[in-house]
């Protein structure tokens, strides 16, 4: 996901609904949503197939769906159904509660029937060209909003979308194209179906006036583009970049998770969401000039991370966004060399700073409750950063071994950050427990205080840290110039609050750069 500014994210209240997520009662196996679109009311009308198995007895269970209130806004249930016969339930608030004994090891799929007016997640209104449309927007656990599920990236699911829509619509949605039936004059039903589980946060279905244009084919993965008609030419040619970033990130990262990748003109409030296999980006986002690369990368890095190996729980956020950052920045630097990578790694690092300033907390940040905060420069920019280092620590053999590595262990599947940091221990033979405490779980980073002089053939070096979070410890490298204009490369450990090195060289030093490779999130104050 790419926020179009963060502060916005941090002006508005958004409806994310706060959860404690331990050992679940249940794990949901599969949802098949069958839903009717109008062509011209907001309200829907649902029937959700949910098939789950339990992992203890109950004698009642819940799923996440919020209730119509007083407003007429939200989902009321009409009725539940377990082997076509009607069971009790009941719903309060954002609970809708089964009043249903199961036993542990049971399976059992049950038919819920509802309908309602989106008050959030299923955006039901007109594009900036007047075309009534519809487009979800789960991230992080809005779909409660429209569907009944288990709102919680732990919680992975295959999913089937059946939408019936007026026939001058076209529908998008997660997975493959399965089939579409003209079921009258005035309706068409539309069939998508993930083989891969997801979590709900980009379970997503989209429907509009669409001209839709086929990219290429890449091992078998059609790309296409999505863009309203009256865009056709500049979206056609903004989002056909997409091509090129995905070849790049399968020839690095391994095989395409899904069965397509779909870029879309939408409605989404973000720059772009990476909706599973069909991408959503905002409306503005084309402008036919190519500017969207970027964009594009990021969101499409998050096919892999993020969207297969999911993040288990909202504290390691980053192990999505940090990551879909820095692919990024390497898709930037396979693009465009490395003098532009650096230039977005400065950017970056700004952005970590910038941010710090303001409020001093650690990337892994336990007991937020409104899920909208963990999208700032800690999860982001931090995160690429974090990635960064973690290379330039191991070495690109050891880094690129351990990114696939974790990725193959974990796809379609979720992990933590302890479990990323114990695939790249074994890859690399190293202990990084200091290296992830320190730009992980400590808030903050090196400021350092600096100076130097020449003296007798004898160059000294003074380091100070004097950020308040405490010291880190990290290889730092270094550049000097000499009188006769040459210049060398050195690296030094820095492991204290305050260090002294000194170096003899014949010839007179003329200058001292720290960090002239771009390789440590830092501040630097030379006296």
């Amino acid at each position: 996901m790419k926020p179009i500014c963060f502060l916005a994210f941090m002006l508005i209240t958004f409806s994310a609904y706060t959860q404690t997520w331990g050992p679940p009662t249940l794990d949901v196996e599969e949802y098949n949503f069958h839903l009717e679109i109008d062509g011209t009311s907001d309200m829907i009308h649902g029937l959700a197939t949910v098939t789950i198995h339990f992992n203890h007895d109950a004698d009642r269970f819940r799923l996440d769906l919020i209730a119509m209130d007083a407003s007429g806004k939200g989902m009321r249930v009409d009725s539940v159904q377990l082997d076509s016969l009607s069971i009790p339930y009941s719903q309060q608030d954002s609970s809708l509660w089964i009043n249903n004994s199961v036993q542990e090891g049971s399976t059992h799929r049950f038919a819920i029937y509802y309908h309602g007016i989106p008050n959030d997640g299923l955006y039901i209104g007109r594009n900036k060209f007047g075309d009534r449309t519809v487009f979800a927007d789960n991230w992080p656990n809005r779909a409660q909003n429209w569907i009944p599920c288990v709102d919680h990236p732990a919680d992975k699911a295959y999913v089937r979308w059946e939408i019936i829509a007026p026939p001058y619509i076209e529908v998008v949605a997660n997975g493959k194209l399965l089939e579409t039936v003209n079921l009258d004059q005035n309706h068409r039903m539309t069939v998508y179906a993930s083989k891969a589980p997801l979590p709900t946060k980009v379970m997503a279905i989209g429907a509009a006036p669409f001209a839709i244009q086929q990219v290429g084919e890449i091992d078998g993965i059609p790309i296409t583009s999505w863009v309203y008609p009256e865009n056709r030419e500049a979206g056609y040619f903004d989002y056909g970049m997409a091509l090129p970033i995905l070849d790049y990130f399968i020839g690095q990262l391994g095989p395409y998770p899904f069965a397509k990748l779909a870029n879309v003109q939408s409605t989404t409030r973000f720059g772009g969401m990476e909706n599973a296999s069909n991408i959503f980006y905002f409306e503005n986002s084309v402008t036919g000039k190519g500017r969207i690369q970027r964009l594009l990368a990021h969101e499409i890095a998050h096919q892999w991370f993020g969207n297969s190996a999911s993040e288990a729980d909202w504290p390691h956020i980053w192990l999505s966004e940090g990551f879909a950052t820095y692919c990024t920045d390497l898709y930037t630097e396979h693009a465009m060399g490395r003098d532009s990578l650096v230039h977005y790694l400065q950017k970056e690092r700004q952005a970590v700073i910038a941010f710090n300033q303001k409020k001093s907390i650690p990337v892994i940040q336990e007991g937020v409750t409104n899920y909208f905060q963990l999208l700032n420069a800690n999860s982001y920019q931090k995160g690429a950063w974090v990635l960064h280092m973690l290379r330039r620590k191991l070495g690109d053999q050891a880094f690129w071994t351990g990114i696939r590595e974790y990725y193959h262990h974990f796809a379609l599947s979720n992990a933590t950050t302890p479990d990323f940091q114990a695939v790249m221990e074994e890859v690399s033979g190293e202990d990084l427990e200091n290296f992830f405490q320190e730009w992980l779980y400590t808030a903050g980073h090196p400021k350092l205080e600096y100076d130097w002089k020449y003296k007798s053939k004898v160059l000294t070096l003074n380091l100070k840290q004097s950020q308040k979070e405490g010291h880190f410890h990290f290889p730092l490298e270094l550049l000097f110039r000499f009188k006769d204009g040459t210049s060398g490369f050195y690296t030094i450990e820095v492991t204290e609050d305050k260090q002294s090195f000194q170096w003899a060289f014949e010839q007179e030093v003329t200058g001292v750069v720290l960090d002239p490779e771009t390789w440590l999130l830092a501040e630097f104050f030379p006296d």
